[in-house]
């Protein structure tokens, strides 16, 4: 038997998305067995209201969401990686449209808000972005998942490329979960955007208590991590050393961490050297899909960003776990060629583009 190498082991595991082909949006297979794209359809919503453009950006999959969710609990995934952060974090005004429009589908009763922050205390950063208002409107839960049980699952490094347990959240990965992703719209300084995929698959790993990414005078600061002996974020392993890894690890775990509902907070934007240090862009726009990657094609789209450069959205699209042809793309709503803003890029862009090149 010949020894199995990384390049082996890269292969076999994408190769591993097709058994699941079949179960996401925008996929159909033919009568020979292979793959095309079907319609799928992504609303765009624009206005000077954020709840109320979160609303309108949901309301044309109204019978869809209220059918999809069925007896399921709703889990909100926000995106807080910084506790005292704005910019990077979802606002409290996406939570208030979103839960109006739940309201209006009949479909509050069994609603979490939910995250594990990559950069401290979860509760504290709900606390900071004002949710704890939300208990007293709707019969909401906040959560925290790094509380909460998890399962293990795996990803590389490329140091070793040999598999790297992590802990992820049961909450997200269990079938009772109708997962919606409240992502903000914004650049990333390792994979060029951060949309609704990205939202779920790192924001789902947990972290250990005690461990803190940041000093304590809050500066962002990667050197500079203040954790208790043995802390761990399972956060930071699905980076994977950088440009290569983490566009493979995004599109490995994808296929079973990804939202059932991607929402697209672009009302305000962050561009230049995001996810958490870039600055705001008024946008106005929102983003909302049954098919996430879908959503997230559309959401690089209005950005002004090259698709094709965007590696772990195209990884995905080849594993056919959703539809990223804008040909076959439907959006309602708001004209998409009319609402794009070109998003100033992360000083990193060029480097990253060594994930489109062979790993030697």
């Amino acid at each position: 038997m010949k020894p199995f190498n990384r390049r082996d082991f890269l292969r076999t595991t994408m190769m591993g998305g097709a058994a699941l082909i079949f179960a996401r949006p925008g996929i159909v297979i033919t009568d020979t067995g292979g793959i095309e794209s079907s319609k799928s359809k992504v609303s765009i919503s624009h206005g000077t209201d954020r709840a109320d453009a979160a609303f309108r950006a949901l309301q044309p999959f109204s019978k869809e969401i209220k059918r999809a969710i069925g007896n399921r609990r709703v889990v909100l995934k926000v995106n807080n990686v910084l506790i005292y952060v704005p910019l990077a974090s979802t606002h409290v005004d996406t939570l208030e449209g979103i839960l109006e429009f739940l309201k209006s589908i009949k479909k509050l009763d069994n609603v979490i808000i939910a995250e594990s922050s990559a950069s401290g205390s979860t509760l504290e950063g709900f606390d900071n972005y004002g949710y704890l208002k939300l208990l007293s409107k709707y019969p909401v839960k906040l959560v925290d998942l790094d509380a909460e049980q998890f399962e293990m699952m795996h990803v590389i490094d490329e140091r070793d490329f040999r598999p790297h347990p992590i802990r992820v959240s049961s909450l997200v990965t269990d079938p009772d979960s109708f997962i919606v992703s409240v992502a903000r719209m914004k650049t990333h300084n390792t994979v060029g955007a951060t949309l609704s995929l990205k939202n779920i698959v790192l924001g789902s790993p947990i972290k250990d208590k005690g461990f803190t990414l940041y000093n304590e005078d809050k500066r962002f600061s990667s050197s500079a991590s203040v954790s208790k002996p043995g802390s761990v974020s399972y956060k930071r392993l699905i980076h994977g050393s950088v440009f290569h890894a983490i566009n493979y690890n995004i599109a490995s775990l994808a296929r079973q961490l990804h939202p059932d509902l991607a929402f697209i907070d672009g009302f305000v934007g962050m561009e230049g050297n995001g996810p958490t240090l870039g600055t705001p862009l008024e946008h106005g726009v929102c983003v909302a899909s049954l098919d996430w990657l879908a959503a997230d094609r559309v959401g690089v789209e209005l950005m002004g960003i090259d698709y094709s450069r965007i590696g772990y959205l195209n990884h995905c699209s080849m594993m056919g776990l959703g539809n990223a042809d804008l040909n076959t793309i439907t959006t309602v709503g708001e004209d998409l060629k009319d609402n794009i803003r070109k998003y100033r890029l992360p000083d990193s862009f060029e480097r990253q583009g060594a994930w489109m090149n062979p790993k030697t």
